[in-house]
């Protein structure tokens, strides 16, 4: 019983950081791991229980995705789709040894390319190079990554918005749901298929990450960006001190 209470509200937090601003799996993946879960089928089931609640804050930020211009969309789209598969089919062929050792450097790359995402952005910008807003080898990257880990997707890709220039949180936040939803839904998929997902667990934390999207959705136009930024760069931090702690023990 209590392992179910903590899986309910690990999905329900993690619903709600995912629509707020991404990281939504450092809750639900420590919980599978320490659960007993393997590191990689953790990671499975993780990816499978926030699915829905991509779906539930995208449909949260309606108005904002229908105002992205169509054609680009549906390009990014695509290449997450794409990026999404690859990971995918590169976590079914990672041990869980070596899963074990890539997952905290992961967490803490995740955690920093979001705490830093205003002084790159400005890097870039005073350099000759700067990166293209829908890109499809920038989307394609951060896909084969959420395919892969999908810890910290959500600081990834409002990272990579931030790069292409934007500074529209409710525009970024709509895209970064609509994108974490199709590039789940294809390693959902070939995880499904290979059969290394826990169901219990991911059915408890679904359906709480689905009430986690809806709430999170809500909060996200009157919650202080400063505030959830600072609760989200803590969280990335203290579990990737965690993770890399573990490795020694």
């Amino acid at each position: 019983m209590s392992e179910t209470i903590l899986f309910i509200l690990a999905g329900f937090g993690a619903g709600i950081m995912n629509a707020i601003a991404g990281g939504g799996t450092f809750l639900t993946f420590p919980v599978l791991v320490f659960a007993g879960i393997p590191p990689v089928a953790a990671n499975a089931t993780s990816a499978v229980a926030v699915f829905p609640g991509y779906l539930s804050a995208a449909m949260g930020f309606g108005d904002d995705i229908l105002a992205l211009p169509r054609f680009s969309l549906i390009k990014a789209c695509i290449a997450g789709l794409a990026g999404g598969l690859v990971g995918g089919l590169l976590l079914l062929v990672s041990s869980n040894d070596v899963f074990s050792i890539i997952v905290p450097f992961l967490l803490f790359a995740a955690t920093l390319a979001f705490a830093f995402q205003k002084q790159i952005s400005a890097a870039l910008a005073r350099s000759s190079w700067q990166m293209t807003p829908w890109g499809v080898p920038g989307i394609f990257l951060v896909s084969l990554y959420g395919g892969y880990f999908n810890g910290g997707l959500g600081i990834v890709l409002l990272a990579l918005f931030a790069l292409w220039g934007w500074d529209n949180l409710n525009a970024m936040n709509g895209l970064k749901n609509a994108l974490s939803f199709v590039i789940s839904a294809i390693s959902v998929a070939t995880f499904a298929v290979a059969g290394i997902v826990s169901w219990p667990a991911a059915l408890i934390m679904g359906a709480s990450a689905i009430a986690g999207g809806f709430a999170g959705a809500r909060i996200a136009k009157i919650l202080p960006v400063a505030l959830v930024r600072l609760v989200i760069i803590l969280i990335g931090l203290i579990m990737s001190a965690i993770f890399l702690a573990r490795l020694f023990t």
